[in-house]
């Protein structure tokens, strides 16, 4: 039976400094600005003049230049079929050479993308370019994340993981800002430069990350613990032999080799019963596959485009206006995450985006004015507001705290990868489904039924089967799991495993066996 008490509130230690843990966290949150930018910047290209008459093969009468349906979407969906298979490899690389040369090399397989982009003139290369670049934002997208979760303290484990959410909503401001600047250029630069802004994305990530220290778990998982217990130091700001140090590192090491007792660890095991890891799993690659179906990539991958076709003069003013509203509101999402928890903001952002999306639906259905158009511009924005502030960034929140040691780094890369799965499904989808022409169905914004309709799905969802984990270090998220049979139970749960550094706890030393004999009784 778990303990139902009434949960201490969250502080940071007094003793040390959570300042280095928080920086390297947020630092390594710049891996969403190029998956941000790449994300944005895509939808401004492919409504450029100058790219559609490098690229289009086809030609209105009056001989202007267009891009087919099949065409948009394979040159935007193909992004996300390498980020499936980035995500996925992960899995296996980033528990082979470590979190931190994962990204630093992540970052030189997005570039050689970037180029070939840059030097396309056709179709074909540009492509192949977007595949490559896709395949290294799929490592950056499951690694940052797990990266985070894994360097930072618990009581702001949530705000500094969300960050990962913010950098992408700064990134698709970037694009748009520079999408803006270039748009109106008569030669390729109008889309070359976009693309090759990119180059200084990756080398700011990469050249970050050679400084800054690796996961004191994934140390304790390859058991170089003396690794381990450097890189707890300078992420507490605590020498190495520090006794909350030691504390930490005692805990991480049990924990582990309370895992290790099942055997070493492989893909299968991120599906098997034992201490719930195939719900952990369902639950990780729902919620990634809802982020998506509530319709956001549609307007950063097309909102450019679908403005533009529903008779709104300035597209690219208003896919500006869009990703200030995304940028806007990110933060406070970062801040209520820990206020509120995991499942109140979710079920909230859930309700305000089915609300707004039945509006913008249902008046840009029925109505066919200016009118029309500003009431879809304004909800529209309200709608971005509402994913930006919840399930923007909690959704990678709940992935990157939500699994044992022993296989999160397989079951992140397998929940990023189901992200990207329904990322490319959308990506390829939507243009067959809103735009007019032989073989499309031609919904226009009829598709926000579907996206309002998904919405409902996610409110039912978060309340029968996520767990709230607010407050709880990596390894009591185990504890959790094994011991309250139901999401909605979660709240109110407990720990009997002490953390090290919570305010109650400064000063109590644990002992190894203790904490061996602790695990074995979970």
């Amino acid at each position: 039976m778990f303990n139902v008490k009434k949960a201490a509130v969250i502080v940071a230690p007094k003793e040390g400094s959570s300042i280095p843990a928080i920086f390297v966290g947020s630092f390594a949150a710049f891996g969403g600005i190029l998956f941000g930018y790449d994300t944005g910047s895509i939808s401004g290209i492919i409504a450029m003049n100058m790219f559609k008459q490098e690229f289009a093969t086809n030609h209105y009468v009056d001989g202007t230049p267009y891009l087919t349906s099949g065409q948009t979407s394979m040159i935007v969906s193909l992004l996300s079929a390498g980020t499936f298979v980035g995500a996925l490899a992960i899995s296996v690389i980033g528990d082979m050479v470590g979190r931190r040369y994962s990204l630093i090399a992540s970052c030189g397989v997005f570039s050689i993308g970037v180029l070939l982009q840059c030097v396309a003139t056709a179709i074909p290369l540009f492509t192949v370019g977007r595949v490559i670049a896709g395949f290294g934002v799929g490592l950056i997208s499951a690694i940052v994340p797990l990266y985070q979760s894994e360097a930072s303290p618990k009581w702001i484990r949530g705000a500094v993981v969300s960050a990962y959410q913010f950098a992408i909503t700064i990134g698709l401001l970037i694009a748009s800002i520079v999408n803006q600047a270039s748009k109106n250029r008569t030669d390729t630069g109008a889309y070359r430069i976009p693309i090759a802004v990119q180059f200084a994305w990756a080398l700011v990530l990469a050249t970050g990350m050679v400084f800054l220290p690796e996961s004191p778990r994934y140390y304790v998982q390859k058991d170089k613990l003396d690794a381990a217990r450097r890189s707890l130091g300078r992420l507490h700001s605590l020498p190495p032999d520090h006794p909350l140090v030691t504390d930490e590192l005692l805990e991480i090491q049990s924990n582990n080799e309370y895992e290790l007792s099942f055997g070493k660890s492989s893909l299968v095991d991120c599906f098997k019963t034992d201490g719930r890891q195939l719900y952990r799993i369902l639950v990780g690659t729902t919620i990634q596959a809802l982020q998506q179906l509530t319709g956001i990539n549609f307007i950063f991958y097309y909102g450019t485009d679908f403005f533009q076709k529903s008779g709104i003069s300035n597209p690219f003013t208003i896919a500006l206006v869009t990703n200030i509203v995304n940028v806007a509101f990110t933060p406070p999402g970062m801040y209520a995450v820990e206020k509120l928890g995991r499942r109140n903001l979710l079920l909230l952002g859930a309700v305000g985006m089915c609300v707004c999306e039945y509006i913008v639906a249902i008046v840009g259905t029925s109505v066919d004015n200016a009118v029309s158009n500003k009431v879809l511009i304004a909800f529209v924005c309200c709608y971005i507001a509402f994913f930006a502030s919840s399930w923007g960034p909690v959704a990678w929140v709940v992935v990157g705290e939500s699994f044992s040691l022993r296989t999160r780094s397989k079951s992140v890369a397998i929940c990023a990868a189901s992200n990207w799965l329904w990322n490319f499904g959308i990506g390829y989808a939507t243009p067959y489904m809103v735009d007019s022409g032989p073989g499309n169905a031609s919904l226009g914004a009829k598709v926000f039924f579907i996206w309002g309709t998904f919405c409902l799905v996610c409110i039912a969802f978060v309340y029968f089967f996520v767990y709230e984990t607010k407050g709880l270090t990596l390894e009591q998220v185990d504890e959790l799991y094994e011991n309250v049979p139901k999401a909605w139970q979660s709240q109110s749960f407990v720990p009997s495993l002490r953390a090290s550094g919570d305010e109650a706890d400064i000063g109590e030393k644990f002992e190894t066996a203790n904490i061996e004999k602790l695990h074995l009784e979970v």
